[in-house]
This record gives structure tokens, C-alpha cells and sequence, in this order.
């Protein structure tokens, strides 16, 4: 009875001193998968809206855009990480491409393009005369937008705040963030020359790209 009682309390023993190690085992597990995931977190890019580099303030909508590349890939224009104008979206062609928002929500209200090689400028004209007031209007060109763009069209276009529609010429790149009613020129803005010297492409220029924090409209 001594000798089996003795045993009984060895293999209490035991058992005590295996369910220690095995609970050190996974407390150090835990440990060390909480210390990896940290290391892991602090080293992960911040990804931002539209995967722009910085992160906007608030008020502010976040933005990234770039130009038609030649004549094979279109335009692609993304706001607060939603892509309003793209290839994959079917939504962009030759020429002009235009996205209207709602400049106080964010809301997109229209995307247009348009043929300026093939087709009319009216088209155009008419879409620039009927945006209301506070409307934030994206434009980027894809292979041509200049042949059939007229004095008209291009006046309109400076009143959104561009002050590079006047250059715009045969396969010319442009990328513009405007905005109806705006006070002041728009800081958001690019154009390069389609020019045999310095194309990227044979017969086009580079693509172009550009991203941006656009004030949210308050009243």
C-alpha cells in the first residue's frame, strides 16, 4: 500500500510538472507570435486612400489619377479609394475624359468622354456650360483630345481653373482637378508636349500621374 501510494504521488508529480512545461511552452508561444506580429505591424506601410503617399487631413478628399499611356491603356482616376474612371471599369475612351463630383460629399455624379479626333467638340461645350456650382471636375486626355478642341471649349475650361488648356495640342498628355466656381488657379495640374525629341512612347509623350488632398466644399 506504502509502495503504491508512493507511486501515486510520483506520477502526481509528473503530470504537475508536465502541465508546467507545457504551459510555459505556450505561454512563450504566445509571447513570441505577439512580439512577431508587433515587429511585423511597426514595419507595414501605411497604405493610404487611393494609395497616395500621405495621408490627407480631414475635410480633404484623397486623390490619384494619371493620363491615357499612347493609344492602348486609358485613363484611370480613383477618389477616396473608389476608382471613378478606368479601363477595367469600361468607362474611359479617346480623347476627353471627364468625372464630375459633388464637391461637398464626395458623390460622383458623371463620368463622359469624348472622341475630340474623330467626333464633335459640342458635345463637350455643352457637359462644361451645364456643371453646377461646386462640382469638383477631373479631366485626363487619352491618345488625342486637342484636334477639335475649340477657343469655346478652352475658355470654359480655364474658368475651372486650368491654366494649361490653352497649350493643349495634338497628343498632348493632360491631367486637371478643377472645380466650378473656383477663386483661384487649380494647383492640381499637368501637361507635357507630344514631341518627337522627348516621347516616351513612338508618337506619344509619357504617362501622367498625380495625386493630391482636394479641400471638401463646407457651404
Amino acid at each position: 500500500m506504502v509502495r503504491a501510494g508512493g507511486i501515486l504521488k510520483l506520477v502526481a508529480v509528473v503530470s504537475v510538472f508536465i502541465l508546467a512545461v507545457f504551459l510555459a511552452f505556450e505561454l512563450l508561444e504566445i509571447n513570441m507570435d505577439f512580439n512577431l506580429g508587433n515587429m511585423f505591424a511597426t514595419q507595414r506601410p501605411a497604405r493610404f486612400k487611393c494609395g497616395v503617399s500621405k495621408q490627407c487631413p480631414s475635410n480633404h478628399f484623397s486623390f490619384k489619377m494619371a493620363s491615357g499611356a499612347a493609344s492602348v491603356v486609358g485613363p484611370k482616376i480613383c477618389l477616396e479609394d473608389n476608382i471613378l474612371m478606368s479601363g477595367v471599369k469600361n468607362n474611359v475612351g479617346r480623347g476627353m475624359n471627364i468625372a464630375l463630383v459633388n464637391g461637398k460629399s464626395g458623390q460622383l455624379l458623371k463620368t463622359e468622354f469624348f472622341d475630340l479626333w474623330a467626333g464633335e467638340v459640342a458635345p463637350v461645350i455643352k457637359l462644361l456650360k451645364e456643371i453646377e456650382l461646386g462640382t469638383i471636375v477631373f479631366m485626363a486626355t487619352f491618345d488625342d483630345s486637342a484636334t477639335k478642341l475649340n477657343d469655346e471649349a478652352k475658355a470654359l475650361i480655364s474658368e475651372l481653373g486650368s491654366t494649361s488648356i490653352n497649350n493643349l495640342g495634338f497628343r498632348d498628355n493632360w491631367i486637371f482637378v478643377g472645380g466650378k466656381g473656383i477663386k483661384t488657379k487649380s494647383p492640381f495640374e499637368q501637361y507635357i508636349k507630344n514631341s518627337a525629341e522627348s516621347n516616351k512612347y513612338e508618337g506619344w509623350p509619357e504617362v501622367l500621374e498625380m495625386e493630391g488632398c482636394i479641400p471638401q466644399r463646407q457651404d
